[in-house]
Parts: C-alpha cells; structure tokens; sequence
C-alpha cells in the first residue's frame, strides 16, 4: 500500500459528523487497529464497573504473549493478578490518589479532557517481569462523574529498566495541549524511616497550615510539646525552617 493509500484509508477511519456516540467512537477505535503494525503496545477499552475489557487489541500477543480471548474472558482481575507483588501496594495507592485528586480538583466540566498515566511490573506469558507505562483517557462516567469507561494503552519496556512506580494526570487545555497537573512518585519516600508517628501526625497537620496550638489541641498535647516535636523534626531532616518542609511536601505530594 503506497502512502496515498494510507492516508485515504485514515481519512476514512477518522472520518466522523458532529459529536459521534460513545459507540460510534469505540467503534472507530477497534476499526482503526486493524491498520496499525505491531509495536511494544496495546490498548483495550475498560469497564472499571465490572472490572472487564470491552476490547483488547491484538497487539497483547506480541506484546506480552497472553492470549486475548483468555484475558477478555477473566478480565481485569486476571491482569492484575500478573502484577509484581512489591507493586501492587504502591500500584493501589497511586490509582487512590488519582481518583481522590480528580474528584476534589478537577471541575465535573473537565475531566473528560484528562488522561492518566501510571506504571508496574507485570509478568508476561514467558514468566518474566516486564515493566508496563499505561495511559488511561476516559471515556464515559457514571452518575457520580467518576470514569467507568475508559481508552487505555499499554507501552510494554524492558525488564532491565528500573522503574520506580509513579502516577501523573494531565489535562487537555485551551492550546489543546496537555499540561500536567499532578505528579507523585509513590516509590520515594521523602520522609526517612526515623520519623516517629507522632511526628508524622504533626507533619500532616502543619502541611494543613495548623499552627502550634491547633496542632496540640488535636493530638491532645500541649503546644510547647508540638514545638519541641517541631525543632526535632527539623534537626533529623537537616533542613533550616518548617516552611522548607512544608514546601517541600507540598511540591512532591510523596507519601510521608
């Protein structure tokens, strides 16, 4: 097929009137992967209702040597099942994070422009540990605008990355651009192992901006107890001020 060919018949598969249905849209996504080559990726349209793939595509053999109808037929449980233990805690908490940042950040008008990545180890037909980046657009929403359709691809990379696990979202601006708007590493932990628990409550409350007095009267201690936590704080953490601190927290959104 010359390249006068190739751009007729994407003409074609993009060729749409007005604002097509949820069904005529996925109808084109699956008619479009019978003219893509085989690659290191695949996608499936997900339904997070009942944990099922409406569709996979067929690069998944090549991909990660599974078999669709078997993946299809088990769905999303099964994949998940596949995933490296030490990532699934941390592959939790991102995918939390992510719906508890969208529900309370992002207007119930925008979250059709967003797209979320995250990432994971995951064993593949030849039992080795692959990495996985996926890349989640939604595509429908339930009555409480949380997103229960969804376009998702899947880039599968070398074992021999070291990858830590780490979740971003992105929303579709004006330019229509995507801008970033939330980034965590969820495999860093800012905070080192010598942090007490009652430090770490402290830390939580002034990153809310609780002063001294609002910070004893929550944790049922007086407040020279809390400055004292504070320059302790501090001092195991080599840094000069509480506002360093927060800032730091604040900007990096790490798990404390």
């Amino acid at each position: 097929m010359n390249s006068g060919h190739i751009k007729e018949a994407y003409k074609e598969i993009f060729k749409s009137h007005g604002n097509p249905s949820l069904k005529r849209h996925i109808e084109k996504i699956i008619e479009l992967d019978a003219c893509l080559p085989y690659n290191s990726t695949f996608f499936c349209i997900t339904n997070t209702q009942d944990l099922s793939f409406e569709y996979i595509s067929k690069n998944l053999k090549a991909c990660l040597g599974m078999d669709e109808a078997d993946l299809k037929s088990k769905g999303m449980r099964h994949l998940w099942s596949k995933m490296h233990p030490e990532d699934l805690e941390v592959w939790l908490k991102a995918l939390n994070e992510l719906m508890n940042f969208t529900l309370k950040e992002v207007g119930v008008e925008d979250r059709s422009k967003m797209s979320y990545t995250w990432n994971y180890r995951l064993k593949n037909g030849k039992d080795e540990y692959v990495n996985i980046v996926q890349n989640t657009t939604p595509l429908e929403f339930d009555s409480e605008n949380k997103p229960i359709i969804g376009l998702a691809h899947y880039t599968v990379l070398s074992p021999e990355i070291k990858m830590q696990v780490c979740a971003s979202a992105k929303l579709l601006n004006d330019k229509d651009e995507y801008e970033t708007i939330y980034f965590n590493n969820f495999s860093q932990k800012i905070l080192p192992d010598g942090i007490s628990n009652r430090e770490r409550d402290i830390i939580r409350l002034l990153v809310l901006n609780y002063s001294s007095k609002e910070i004893g009267k929550n944790l049922g201690i007086t407040p020279n107890t809390v400055d004292t936590h504070r320059r302790n704080i501090l001092k195991k953490l080599k840094i000069s001020s509480t506002g360093e601190l927060i800032g730091m927290l604040k900007m990096n959104k790490n798990l404390i």
